[in-house]
Order: C-alpha cells, then sequence, then structure tokens
C-alpha cells in the first residue's frame, strides 16, 4: 500500500523488530505497515536531526559525516511566526467516544484505508463498531481505547483537507491518557500502525487489570476549600476498617481548578459519594469505565506496555508534545518509552499540561487550538483553564460533513 499523506517522517526503516512485531499483527506486509500514513507534518527537511534512524547512539565518524552534511546555519534557522499564526493540536482519551463517530470522516482522503489497516492490527471491523455500535461494545476499553485513535487521527485527515495551515504551522500537540499516542503520531515519534498495535496492547492490559479487583472512577466537582488528597487518605481508612488491605483511592485526573477525578476500590468511591457534602464536594458522579485508571491498580498492565514499546520504533517528536505525567515535553525516545509506561500509574495532568502548553508573557496572542477526535471535553477543560486560549478553539467534527 503507497499511499501519500500529511508527512511529518519520509524515512522508512525496516528491521527485525519491526519484523517480529509484523508477525504479531499478522500484517501481511512489512511495506505495508511501515508505509502507512503516519497523518504528520513536515517540520524539519533534516533527516539527521535526531540522530539515526532507529533511535541508537551515532559513532562518531557518523556524527563527523553528519556535521559535514549539515545545513548551514541560515538554511536551518525557520523564520518565527507569531502565535496567533501558530496551532495547537489537542487528543481527546477514553470517554469521549460515542456510537456514530467518524461517519463525517469518510470522504476524506486515506480514513478508510486508515480503519482498514486497523481492522488488519485488531482483529474485528472497527470501523463498523464506531459507525453502528452496539454501544455496550464500544463502550468495552479494550474496543474504545483503538477506536479513539484512529477517529483522532483520521479527524486530522479532516483538518488537512480544510485548514491545511492548521497542520502546517503546529508547533505543540498534547492528548488525554490514550489520545497521548495520537499526539505522537501526529509528531512523528511514532508510526500509525506500530502505535495502533501498541494501544491495543495497552487496552487489553488495562481491560485485565480492572477485572481482577472491583473499582472506578468518580468525577468530582469540589468548592475551593476541598481537600482532594486528604478526601481520599480518609476512603482509604475506611476501607482499611472494612478489612481492605492495601486500599487505593487518589485523584487520577487533574482537569481544571477545583475539577478532579478520583479513582480506586470501589468501597472507597461509596464512601467519598456518600460523604460528598462534608467533604465539600458539589457533584462526585461515577464515571461508566471499568476500572482504575491512571492509580496504582493498573501496576499489572505496565509490563504488556512496557513489552510492546520495546518492540516499536520510537522517535523523538519533531513538534513539541506534551507528556500526562509531568507536564513536560519529550525530550528522547527513551523518555517516551518511560512515560507511556509511568501514565498507566500516574494521574493525568491535565490542567498542567494546558498552563504548560498555554503560558506566555502579558499581552502575547495565543494559538489557534484544534480538538482532533469525538467530543468536546478537552475543550471545556481548556475554557475553564485559560478563557483567552479558548476563544481561539475549534473543535473538528468527526460526525458530520460539508457536501
Amino acid at each position: 500500500m503507497n499511499i501519500n499523506v500529511v508527512v511529518l517522517r519520509k524515512r522508512l526503516s525496516v528491521n527485525k523488530r519491526g519484523a517480529s512485531l509484523l508477525n504479531m499483527m499478522r500484517i501481511p506486509s512489512i511495506t505495508e505497515l511501515r508505509s502507512f500514513p503516519f497523518l504528520c507534518r513536515k517540520v524539519s527537511n533534516n533527516p539527521h536531526q535526531h540522530g539515526s534512524q532507529n533511535g541508537t547512539q551515532a559513532s562518531p565518524e557518523t556524527k563527523d559525516q553528519l556535521l559535514e552534511n549539515e545545513p548551514k546555519e541560515e538554511e536551518q534557522r525557520r523564520p518565527k511566526k507569531k502565535p496567533s499564526e501558530c496551532s495547537v493540536l489537542l487528543f481527546p482519551g477514553q470517554g469521549s467516544q460515542f456510537v456514530g463517530m467518524g461517519r463525517g470522516l469518510l470522504k476524506y482522503r486515506n480514513v478508510k484505508d486508515m480503519f482498514g489497516v486497523a481492522q488488519k492490527i485488531l482483529g474485528y471491523d472497527l470501523l463498523s463498531l464506531c459507525l453502528d455500535g452496539p454501544e455496550e461494545e464500544l463502550m468495552k476499553t479494550v474496543h474504545c481505547q483503538p477506536a479513539v485513535f484512529v477517529t483522532s487521527l483520521a479527524a486530522v485527515e479532516r483538518l488537512n483537507h480544510e485548514n491545511p495551515a492548521a497542520i502546517e504551522n503546529c508547533v505543540a500537540a498534547a492528548g488525554f491518557s490514550v489520545g497521548e499516542f495520537a499526539a505522537l503520531v501526529f509528531s512523528g515519534a511514532m508510526d500509525f500502525a506500530e502505535a495502533l498495535y501498541a494501544v491495543k496492547v495497552r487496552a487489553e492490559a488495562m481491560q485485565n487489570a480492572s477485572e481482577l479487583i472491583s473499582s472506578g472512577m468518580l468525577s468530582v466537582m469540589g468548592r475551593p476549600q476541598a481537600k482532594y488528597k486528604h478526601a481520599c487518605l480518609q476512603a482509604r481508612e475506611h476501607c482499611l476498617s472494612l478489612g481492605i488491605k492495601e486500599p487505593v483511592c487518589s485523584v487520577a485526573n487533574y482537569l481544571f481548578p477545583d475539577g478532579r477525578v478520583i479513582a480506586g476500590h470501589k468501597e472507597a468511591l461509596n464512601f467519598l459519594q456518600q460523604n460528598s457534602r462534608k467533604l465539600h464536594f458539589l457533584r462526585a458522579r461515577p464515571l461508566p469505565v471499568s476500572g482504575a485508571f491512571h492509580t496504582a491498580l493498573m501496576e499489572s498492565a505496565t509490563e504488556p506496555l512496557r513489552d510492546v514499546l520495546r518492540q516499536v520504533e520510537v522517535r523523538r517528536p519533531e513538534i513539541n508534545v506534551y507528556s500526562n505525567v509531568d507536564a513536560k515535553r519529550y525530550m528522547h525516545e527513551g523518555h517516551v518509552r518511560r512515560q507511556l509506561v509511568k501514565q498507566l500509574v500516574s494521574p493525568v495532568k491535565w490542567e498542567q499540561t494546558l498552563h504548560e502548553v498555554y503560558e506566555r508573557t502579558q499581552g502575547q496572542s495565543f494559538p489557534h487550538t484544534y480538538e482532533v477526535g469525538p467530543g468536546k471535553q478537552l475543550g471545556a477543560t481548556l475554557q475553564k483553564c485559560n478563557m483567552k486560549a479558548y476563544k481561539s478553539y475549534t473543535h473538528v467534527d468527526v460526525t458530520t460533513h460539508d457536501d
């Protein structure tokens, strides 16, 4: 399959790790896997910018050769654009999925092919599941994570068709939980097919971890005086009184000021709901998920993800991509691998990420922000975190299209 798309990284590499992964996927051809659309933008014409293709350290001789081939300083220097001429892409995570998503994207180039390759990797018809459900199947962790991942990158195709400047002038990307994989694909750090396989392994491992212990997640809106960590401590003490050993209850998502998701043992979440007024919670609503994601209860899912990330090719992102773990930019391929594993058992620091992405001096303009994928939850959190940045926000619709 030879498809021309919005390409960030023109170079291809075929190695034993890729061939091994290919056999696991039962993809008919490694050329098909490695040449499938990267769904990225071209940031640099210098193929040696981040070292060798497989992420290994270059030898001294190779470094000298690279220095000789480096473009002159004037050629490397890219003209600075005003922030108002730049863009930021946000990729949603699990919970944004709904039946019918993707219907408005099928007319855009490569989208059907993306879902076709997804069917080969996943072993089921993802497009049919996205379009027609059934809803209870789409909501399962093993299905919704790949569905959100593929639909989000399909939305990039729409954005590129309708506003190619938004792709060309993108300076940063961030993704919520599984959305971070889509952001990394867009940035050129991972290839579509390999990243999708990693998402498949991740989703299955998280589903399995969820089935070990009765657990869940609670969306909490608190008053200014609410003490979330202390509330979690009280919930854990309650679990201990019930005889539960090593109870888990902690903040799993930092969404916006006074907006949190708390996750852990069901008994802990029940305690928080029953005592919500005493804990100064305005709202405490269970989320329709199967487990306590981004807490210590996901520990058993880390090793399968770590194993698959050792197999796939990872490169340094060619635009700024921010980690959920600490809201800092990814610096190199090893950093990407470590943080993606750590993310499973660490809270998603989304509020902190938005502050990092949109931090600027007083009076400086904001970039255009595009939420690419199902739902508008990330736009809602941006509105609560930074109203000035939100004024330049656009959601790329995944259900309808203009004929």
